[in-house]
C-alpha cells in the first residue's frame, strides 16, 4: 500500500535504529533484510537466507583473497618492506621542496599495492613518515594531511580489498576492476603530489627541502630495496600478465613477504600470533558485512526499489550526469557519517541498477564509487584516517589534521570530476586488454 519507496524507507529507519544501538553494521543489515524480506515474501523463505547466504559467501573462492591481502600487508610491515618503499621514493624526490611529502604519497601508493587497505596504509605510513617529516621541520598540518590523504590510495591502488567486495556484490570480474583502477590510481598520485607542491608554494616554510643524494647513493638504496620491487613485481606482474589468478597472486605475495620476514629475522612468536589474530578478526568482520549485505539485498530487491528508482530518475528531464552528480553528493554526505565499506554495501543494491539503467558501465562505476567513498575517509566528522593519525601523535589537534587535508580533498574532487567526465580513463585499459 505504501509502495517500494515507503517500504524501504521503513527498512532503512530500522537499520539506522539498530546502528544507533551500536549493533555491528553487518548484523544490523542482516536483521533488517530478514525482517523486511519476511514481511514481503514470508518468513519461511526469509529464514532460509540465514543458511544459503553464509554458505554462498564462505564458499566463494573469489573472497578468499581478502585474508591473503590482509596477511600480506602485515608481513610487509613486519619484514620492513614498507620502509624500503619509503626510502626508495625519498631518495628520488626528497630534495624537492615538499619532496618528503611527495615521497610519502608515493610510499602510500606503493604500500597500498601490497596491502589493499586504506586504514592499514595510513597507520603504517604514519608510523614511518610522520616522525621523519616533523623532525625535518614540516608543518604538522601538511605532514598529517599528506599521510591521511595518501592513506586512501590503499583503497584505490590495486589490488584492493574494497574492489574485491565491490566485484562480488556487483557480480563483475575482479581483475577488470583492478585493471580499470590503474590509470585513475596514477592520476590520484599525480594530483596528490601537485597538491603538496601547491601547498608548499603557498606556504614555503611548511616544507623545507631535503638533501640531494648522489646517483651512487640512490643506486645503493635501490639495491637495498630490491625486496619490495620483487614483491610488487611478482604480485602485479604475475596478475596482469595472466600467469596468476587473483588468489594465486595474493598467495605468492604472502609467500614472498614471509620469506623476507624470515630472512631478515623479524618474525617472533608474538608477532606471528598478533598478525594471525588481526587477520582473522578483520576477515571475520568483512565476511559478516558481506553476508549482511547479501541478505539486505534480497529485501531491497523484493521491495522493488531498484526498478522504482530507475523509473523515477528516467522520468526526470535532466541529463544523466546530473543524476550521477546527485548520487556522488549522497556518497560524500554518507562518508561523513558511515565507515566506507558500510556506505558502499548499504547503497549498492539500489544505486547500481540506477547507474546501469542510465547506460553507464558497472566497472567504471566501481572506480568512481571507490574514489567517492575514499574521500569519506578524510572528511569530518568520521574521517577514519584522520583519527588514525591523531592516535599516532595526540599532540597534533584534529582541527590541524583536517586543515591539512583541504588541498588533498580538492585534488580528490577534481579527480572524481575528471573520471566522471572522461569514463575512458577507467575503461580504456580493460577493453584494450580483452
Amino acid at each position: 500500500m505504501i509502495g517500494p519507496l515507503g517500504i524501504t524507507a521503513l527498512g532503512f529507519a530500522g537499520l539506522f535504529m539498530l546502528m544507533f544501538l551500536r549493533i555491528p553494521i553487518g548484523i544490523a543489515m542482516g536483521i533488517t533484510g530478514f525482517v523486511g524480506f519476511g514481511v514481503i515474501s514470508g518468513f519461511g523463505p526469509a529464514i532460509t537466507l540465514f543458511g544459503t547466504e553464509p554458505a554462498q559467501v564462505l564458499s566463494n573462492a573469489n573472497l578468499a583473497v581478502i585474508p591473503l591481502f590482509l596477511l600480506m600487508g602485515s608481513l610487509a610491515t613486519v619484514s620492513g618492506l614498507s620502509d624500503d618503499i619509503y626510502r626508495l621514493i625519498y631518495a628520488l624526490v626528497g630534495h624537492w621542496p615538499g619532496g618528503l611529502a611527495c615521497a610519502t604519497v608515493g610510499g602510500c601508493a606503493g604500500f597500498g599495492a601490497v596491502c589493499g587497505s586504506s586504514p592499514a596504509t595510513a597507520a603504517t605510513m604514519g608510523q614511518i613518515a610522520l616522525p621523519q617529516m616533523l623532525k625535518r621541520g614540516y608543518s604538522p598540518a601538511l605532514a598529517t594531511g599528506t599521510i591521511a590523504a595518501g592513506g586512501t590510495l590503499g583503497m584505490l591502488v590495486p589490488p584492493s580489498i574494497v574492489m574485491v567486495i565491490y566485484a562480488f556484490l556487483a557480480r563483475e570480474f575482479v581483475i577488470d576492476i583492478f585493471i580499470a583502477a590503474l590509470i585513475p590510481a596514477l592520476l590520484a598520485v599525480v594530483l596528490q603530489m601537485l597538491a603538496v607542491l601547491v601547498f608548499v608554494r603557498l606556504w614555503p616554510n611548511s616544507a623545507p627541502a631535503g638533501e640531494r643524494l648522489s646517483w651512487a647513493e640512490r643506486a645503493k638504496i635501490a639495491r637495498g630495496s630490491w625486496g619490495v620491487l620483487v614483491m610488487i613485481g611478482a604480485v602485479m606482474g604475475g596478475l596482469y600478465s595472466g600467469v596468476f589468478t587473483v588468489n594465486e597472486a595474493a598467495a605468492v605475495g604472502v609467500l614472498v613477504a614471509f620469506l623476507f620476514a624470515l630472512g631478515r629475522r623479524s618474525l617472533t612468536r608474538e608477532k606471528v600470533m598478533r598478525m594471525v589474530g588481526e587477520t582473522a578478526s578483520n576477515t571475520a568482520m568483512i565476511y559478516v558485512i558481506i553476508i549482511g549485505a547479501s541478505i539486505f539485498t534480497y529485501f531491497v530487491t523484493a521491495a522493488r526499489l531498484p526498478g522504482a528508482l530507475t523509473e523515477m530518475f528516467g522520468a526526470l528531464d535532466v541529463p544523466p550526469l546530473v543524476v550521477i552528480a546527485g548520487i556522488l553528493a549522497m556518497y560524500l554526505v554518507l562518508g561523513c557519517v558511515f565507515e566506507t565499506i558500510s556506505s558502499m554495501v548499504i547503497t549498492l543494491p539500489f544505486v547500481l541498477p540506477v547507474v546501469t539503467g542510465l547506460g553507464y558501465d558497472p566497472v567504471w562505476w566501481g572506480i568512481v564509487l571507490i574514489m567517492a567513498i575514499e574521500l569519506g575517509m578524510i572528511t569530518p566528522p568520521v574521517g577514519i584516517n584522520v583519527f588514525i593519525l591523531h592516535g599516532i601523535d595526540r599532540s597534533i589537534p584534529l582541527k590541524t589534521i583536517f586543515a591539512g587535508i583541504v588541498p588533498f580533498a580538492v585534488a580528490d574532487l577534481l579527480r572524481i570530476a575528471i573520471v566522471v567526465l572522461f569514463p575512458a580513463l577507467a575503461l580504456w585499459l580493460p577493453h584494450a586488454l580483452q
